[in-house]
């Protein structure tokens, strides 16, 4: 298990480093390629040549791309000096770049932005698994009944429902009409009831699009293999219906659950832009979106990071899961 485990983050290091690498480059080499300026892009276009002069000595637009990337790099793990134009910022561990459309480093904003993300991707992610695997079960062992179509066709909608539209009915009926819920976002150090009470209808909203396809993935892996051999000889040996379904055939139906999900949660975390921007909530998402308006590259890089170590981290957590699940695994 040990050496399974320094494989595995052997390799997260190495993504994270290609990853990173690579989306460097489609910030500030390929602009480059295309004819275009990185360092006007960051000053504007009412912009003189003198202002762009002193962003590209600033941000070292001038270096090899590589020199740019490594300055970059160990600018997360040591901070970094901005010094050109007459003027000089410190950026702060970790750095992740220096907006110069806000006058402020990128890692504050993150920072203030992430729990946000991480409130709604983590409550939707319980409300869906919940919601999703226990209905594709039931409608598994309840397969052609009324239940199950009932159960399948709503997944079915959910699937096929928009979540911008899911968002403003949400709104418009519990909300604005029955002033029954609110979507103000309020943190959790500030109110924790009021935290969770605000966070309800986004999450039933985000929740009901992923426990749809849940519910029926859940259905097709489970209707499989309740008709494996291994299952039927548990069936004959006299074990209870109740150990058949929830030790053996649950433990198998999770593999597929896991796989999605670490994908799913790995890419919310990074940013449910049109949640986000449904219920006004101030995540990564309608950050992302208001920089990509306002093209401001190091904000949209930052983003983009954090969304690509949310899913290499995400994806770690379900091959060590697959380890604990199957022992073939880590055996192999």
């Amino acid at each position: 298990m040990f050496a399974y485990l320094v494989r595995r983050l052997f390799a997260v290091i190495l993504m994270m480093l290609v990853v990173t690498l690579v989306t460097f480059c489609i910030f500030f080499a390929i602009p480059k390629l295309t004819g275009s300026d990185p360092a006007a892009l960051y000053v504007g276009k009412q912009a003189d040549p003198a202002a762009i002069e002193g962003i590209r000595q600033k941000l070292g637009l001038s270096d090899p791309i590589l020199v740019q990337f490594w300055h970059f790099v160990s600018g997360i793990f040591a901070g970094r000096d901005y010094t050109g134009g007459g003027t000089s910022f410190h950026c702060d561990v970790p750095c992740f770049g220096y907006s110069f459309r806000t006058e402020q480093a990128i890692w504050p904003v993150l920072q203030d932005r992430l729990p946000v993300t991480l409130s709604l991707a983590g409550g939707a992610c319980v409300v869906w698994l919940l919601a999703g695997v226990t209905t594709g079960v039931v409608s598994a062992l309840k397969r052609g009944t009324a239940l199950d179509r009932t159960a399948m066709t709503t997944a079915l909608a959910g699937v096929s429902l928009p979540i911008y539209f899911t968002a403003l009915l949400s709104l418009a009926a519990f909300h604005y009409g029955l002033g029954w819920l609110s979507a103000d976002y309020v943190d959790f150090s500030d109110d924790p009831g009021e935290w969770f009470a605000n966070l309800i209808l986004p999450w039933v909203t985000l929740a009901f699009l992923y426990a749809a396809m849940y519910a029926r993935l859940t259905r097709a892996t489970m209707l499989e293999i309740l008709g494996e051999d291994y299952i039927r000889t548990a069936r004959a040996k006299g074990l209870s219906e109740r150990v058949v379904i929830g030790k053996h055939a649950m433990r198998s139906t999770m593999t597929p659950i896991i796989t999605i999900l670490g994908m799913d949660l790995g890419a919310l975390v990074g940013g449910a832009i049109l949640t986000e921007t449904a219920f006004n909530l101030p995540g990564l998402g309608q950050a992302a979106v208001r920089a990509i308006g306002d093209r401001d590259l190091p904000l949209i890089l930052g983003v983009t990071l954090i969304t690509a170590t949310a899913v290499v981290v995400a994806n770690l957590v379900v091959d060590l899961l697959y380890a604990v699940i199957d022992p073939r695994v880590r055996l192999s």
